[in-house]
């Protein structure tokens, strides 16, 4: 099950991908990262597809990773009294706390916390932003604002709020329950939604109390202006440009992509590029050029995994959808352009032993004829930061720790297996050189890089690079102890 490319693939699961025939082929397409969805779907429907990637996970002896994706709160306006109204531009309209249904003048928005937050001259997007307010005079419980763009709205349609950073928690009562329940089903990351400042990750780190890595999602203006203090404090990011384009003038969004994605490349940190990537393959078997593009755009900035959202999960084409994008990623990798984009985008990072380990490999892999660099870990920081050297062979992840393995998934270029542990360096490349060989990466007479820290099993300790022969004949002869 080697993949013949580097970036990751993120496959959501849903009413059409729910069942282990489907996820089989889903994953044999080329999915490296399984997302649970928990704004759709029941607690029993989450745990049976949990089981299903386990029980392949199994049968293929390759760690799957599972991102859990948190709902996070809606804001939604109340009910009318017809259903819906038509809006006209330049009309006046008023969003309140009363519970009367509304009519063409006004409807309730049973949300306090926005009114608190709002000022004359904001802006309120309804509808993903079909329909857009500009606030007059507002109060505590009510806002008068004037239709600058209209339309129809209905019941229940979402509202967005641009402008000011609401005091409202990430985590609703429900996403803490869904935290709960996911962190004691076994999930390796949790995406956290509606991320505006750095506090609302670390608590959601604190609740999930390392039996899950914490993954922020980009997707509203205030978390792009606190961008560095949120990468900061979380294990990866996700760029959601749905929400980011709804939110921002969409020509504002392909340059924030581009900066989020090497911001997370330099922290060391795997970042997703999501939303509508190849979203005609809902209902065609075949994507568009421009989609193509879009796909192809994202792994040349480097991003470490690409994602299908409804493509996947509720598509009529699931598994072509990934098929695509598994082909799409091995061509432009190809792509002699690809090395020069990524080689010219790589920044140094020179601050410990283990940067300059991990720069060494590198440059040593790609000046010798290496076949593969093997890093042995135990939090997996080591291999997190070959991957951001992208490297031009493929890294081998060793760790004794089945978590690591699977939080890994998500990384770029990594492919990890379980290893028992070492007490030795000797036995570390002994197992290298295996792995090296067992997945088709090196032959006996190839070479490798070993790194490694000593003392072994102690995280953060990496300090040690060996250039290996894949022939253990010559690692006992060059090493007798």
């Amino acid at each position: 099950m080697r993949r013949m490319r580097n970036v990751k693939i993120v496959a959501t699961l849903g009413p059409a991908s729910s069942d282990y025939h489907t996820i089989r082929r889903l994953f044999e397409a080329g999915a490296d990262v399984f997302r649970l969805n928990m704004s759709h779907g029941s607690h029993d429907d989450i745990r049976a597809r949990h089981a299903i990637i386990r029980r392949i996970e199994d049968e293929t002896d390759r760690p799957i990773g599972i991102l859990a994706d948190l709902q996070g709160p809606k804001l939604r306006v109340g009910t009318f009294a017809r259903g819906s109204e038509d809006l006209a531009e330049g009309a006046a309209f008023r969003l309140d706390l009363s519970e009367a249904p509304g009519n063409a003048a006004r409807v309730q928005l049973p949300h306090p916390e926005i009114f608190a937050a709002l000022e004359p001259g904001a802006s309120l997007l309804v509808n993903d932003g079909k329909i857009r307010l500009r606030v007059e005079t507002c109060g505590k419980d009510f806002a008068d604002c004037t239709v600058t763009v209209g339309g129809a709205i209905s019941n229940r349609k979402g509202v967005n709020v641009p402008d000011v950073v609401l005091p409202v928690a990430a985590l609703s009562q429900k996403d803490k329950a869904d935290l709960e329940f996911v962190c004691a089903l076994g999930v390796d990351w949790l995406a956290l939604s509606f991320v505006q400042r750095p506090e609302d990750v670390v608590e959601a780190r604190a609740l999930a109390n390392g039996r899950a890595a914490i993954l922020a999602k980009i997707e509203k203006p205030a978390a792009v202006k606190a961008y560095d203090a949120i990468l900061a404090v979380s294990d990866g990011i996700m760029v959601a440009r749905g929400d980011l384009g709804v939110e921002l003038p969409v020509q504002a969004v392909p340059p924030i992509q581009k900066r989020l994605v090497r911001g997370a490349r330099a922290a060391a940190k795997p970042v997703i590029v999501a939303t509508q990537m190849l979203e005609s393959m809902i209902e065609s078997p075949v994507p568009t050029r421009a989609e193509v593009s879009d796909v192809a755009t994202a792994i040349y900035e480097g991003a470490d995994a690409v994602m299908l959202s409804a493509e996947s999960a509720a598509g009529s084409y699931p598994v072509e959808a990934v098929t695509t994008m598994d082909n799409v990623a091995i061509s432009v990798e190809r792509d002699p352009t690809y090395r020069d984009v990524i080689e010219a985008s790589r920044r140094v990072v020179r601050r410990s032993v283990a940067d300059g380990i991990v720069a060494a490999a590198r440059e040593i892999a790609e000046a010798a004829d290496i076949k593969a660099i093997c890093c042995f870990s135990q939090s997996g920081t080591t291999i997190s930061l070959v991957a951001r050297e992208r490297p031009r062979v493929p890294i081998i992840g060793l760790t004794p720790l089945v978590r690591t393995a699977r939080r890994l998934c998500l990384t770029w270029g990594a492919h990890c297996t379980i290893t028992e542990e070492q007490e030795r360096f000797k036995g570390a490349v002994i197992s290298a050189v295996r792995a090296a060989r067992d997945y088709g990466f090196a032959t006996e007479k190839d070479q490798i890089v070993v790194t490694a820290g000593v003392p072994f099993n102690v995280p953060g300790t990496t300090n040690i690079l060996r250039v290996a022969p894949c022939d253990e004949r010559l690692i006992h002869r060059a090493d007798p102890e």
